[in-house]
């Protein structure tokens, strides 16, 4: 399951990166940025229990 969720943080911080140099996402890329950051953090806070 750990593995999955760095997955999916890595292909949204990717998603992210790529609508910032496109300019076509709007606030899409910012939603892609925090689910990234919100699946780290949960990633890691189940690693520590």
């Amino acid at each position: 399951m750990r593995n999955l969720l760095y997955i999916v943080a890595v292909i949204l911080v990717i998603g992210w990166l790529l609508g910032v140099f496109a300019y076509s996402a709007g606030g899409i890329i910012h939603i892609l940025l925090v689910l990234a950051i919100v699946s780290i953090i949960l990633s890691l806070i189940r690693r520590g229990v």
